[in-house]
């Protein structure tokens, strides 16, 4: 056993000296900075990942900074390395990025330091070994990224993004405080490699209850969760490579929260019982919002609504490393689409549109999902003979996952569809099928140590798994068959109304006064 401090936890500090320079050089041409800050990144992404590796071959201990109940402390452990790398690549890929993307700007030197003070806080968040370090780097994270939404302060919806922004991210500060006031008056200690262990001793008990709502609360509110997603959607006002940071790395922290905090989270069945639903809710609100836009990064915005609420969904359902393994792929596919998301226009005016695809008929749709469920019934029992039983839960999420490539079959199997079609849309349904079942063993066996089992499912569980995978399938059913009733007066009024988000963000507008914002003549 090693007793070398992980390397991944000294990542933060690789942006100090660049930091303090840009506070030097806020403005237009600050000479190196952009390279410098290009390099700082680079280097936190290198001891991020060393640490990783550091971590994976021996045991690292974290780094206390303070001691005592309310100590700042990181941890060292596979799932927080895991975290600090996607941040560090993700963060060096964004700087990158921001060297072409902001240069000849105003303020350019203040936003690379904006930035990098971002990054830094992400990371000590990720790694946050007390619940008093999270929330020192979650109120520094909101911050630094308010001042980014204001990088153009003169215009009035930038100033209402920023505002409903720091409405929604400080409450969710003021949820993680109470949490740890709480979860301290029955525990005694804020250690999160700690609680566990007392709350197996004591039992949560009502202090400690209250405590894990006040998290799961604190999580909904850091993932844009329905009703208080409208911020999330209006963020486009800042630069992309803001948007590419926010969506790709920033938003997940509700779900780092939520990971972190996992024994506990699942102590509780009210709390997993209200991930469900929340999650649930806002997967399919989000998905259906977003098929109604035309802008592209607002379509992407709605998307991240959509995999934060699926996020919550797998979490809810006790599939940690599934939740974990979404996190990372969710954030590098993200990264990738903000960033590219201006050769959008010309990637679609390229596509050769082959002519109109055949509607399939009710009977042809319900031949498809029976073929896809069949599909995942064969893939599971496969997997389950090969690497043993799979639990009700990860079953649910998967039929939920192949109800996603069922419409593509529901062409396939479209009358007047070509018999090629069909073989290709199938053989996606098998794909779908044999990746789930792949990914979730592979991210069992790196972290299925450190984080607890799906329980067996209760009465109530039993019942939400019910309403999930129905709620979804219908869902699915009613996209398969949209070519058939997509014209009709009442489908073309919902989509008025799903284009505006059921109206829900212009009630939080009003609230915070954001209809009298004033623009310059």
């Amino acid at each position: 056993m090693s007793d070398a401090v992980a390397l991944t936890v000294f990542a933060p500090l690789a942006f100090v000296p660049v930091i303090l320079l840009a506070l030097t050089r806020p403005g237009k041409r600050p000479g190196s900075l952009p390279q410098m800050a290009e390099g700082s990144a680079l280097a936190a992404f290198g001891l991020a990942l060393a640490g990783l590796i550091q971590t994976a071959l021996t045991s690292s201990p974290g780094l206390a900074l303070l001691d005592g109940p309310f100590a700042l402390a990181l941890r060292s452990d596979l799932v927080s390395a895991s975290m600090a790398t996607l941040v560090g690549f993700i963060g060096w890929i964004v700087m990158r990025y921001s060297r072409t993307y902001i240069d000849g700007e105003a303020r350019e030197g203040a936003f690379h330091g904006l930035m990098l003070t971002t990054l830094a806080a992400v990371l000590v968040f990720v790694q946050a070994g007390t619940l008093p370090t999270m929330i020192v780097a979650a109120m520094a994270v909101g911050l630094a990224l308010k001042r980014l939404l204001l990088f153009y302060p003169d215009r009035p919806e930038a100033q209402r993004a920023a505002t409903k922004f720091a409405l929604v991210w400080h409450t969710a500060d003021v949820m993680l405080v109470i949490a740890a006031g709480l979860l301290f008056a029955r525990f005694g200690t804020l250690d999160l490699a700690a609680l566990p262990s007392a709350v197996t001793a004591t039992g949560l008990g009502l202090a400690g209850t209250l405590g894990v709502a006040a998290i799961v609360a604190a999580a909904a509110l850091k993932t844009a969760a329905f009703p208080l997603h409208g911020w999330l959607t209006e963020v486009m006002e800042a630069p992309t490579p803001v948007s590419a940071l926010l969506h790709a790395g920033i938003i997940n922290s509700g779900g780092v929260l939520l990971i972190t905090a996992a024994p506990l989270v699942q102590a509780s069945t009210g709390a997993m019982a209200a991930l469900v639903l929340i999650g649930g809710l806002t997967a399919l609100f989000g998905a259906a919002v977003m098929l109604t836009q035309s802008a592209i990064k607002t379509a992407l915005a709605w998307s991240t609504v959509s995999q934060m609420g699926f996020m919550l969904l797998q979490c809810g359902l006790g599939l940690w490393t599934l939740a974990l393994l979404h996190i990372v792929a969710h954030s590098l596919y993200k990264a990738h689409a903000f960033l590219s998301s201006g050769n959008a226009v010309a990637d679609v005016a390229s596509i050769r549109r082959p002519g109109p695809v055949a509607v399939p008929s009710v009977a042809a749709v319900l031949k498809s999902f029976a073929l896809a469920l069949a599909i995942f019934a064969g893939i599971a029992a496969a997997f389950t003979a090969a690497f043993g039983p799979k639990s009700a839960q990860a079953l649910a999420l998967g039929a939920i996952l192949i109800f996603g490539v069922a419409y593509l079959v529901a062409q396939g199997l479209a009358d007047r569809a070509p018999v090629a079609l069909t073989k290709r849309t199938a053989a996606a349904a098998l794909a779908a099928a044999i990746g789930y079942f792949s990914f979730q063993t592979i991210a069992q066996a790196i972290w299925g140590a450190l984080l607890p089992p799906a329980p067996p499912p209760t009465d109530l569980e039993w019942a939400l798994l019910v309403v999930a995978v129905a709620s979804f399938g219908l869902v699915a059913f009613a996209q398969a068959l949209f070519p058939l009733w997509a014209h009709h007066p009442a489908a073309a009024g919902l989509r008025v109304h799903l284009a505006n988000g059921l109206y829900l963000n212009a009630l939080l507008d009003r609230a915070i006064g954001g209809f009298r914002t004033t623009s310059k003549r």
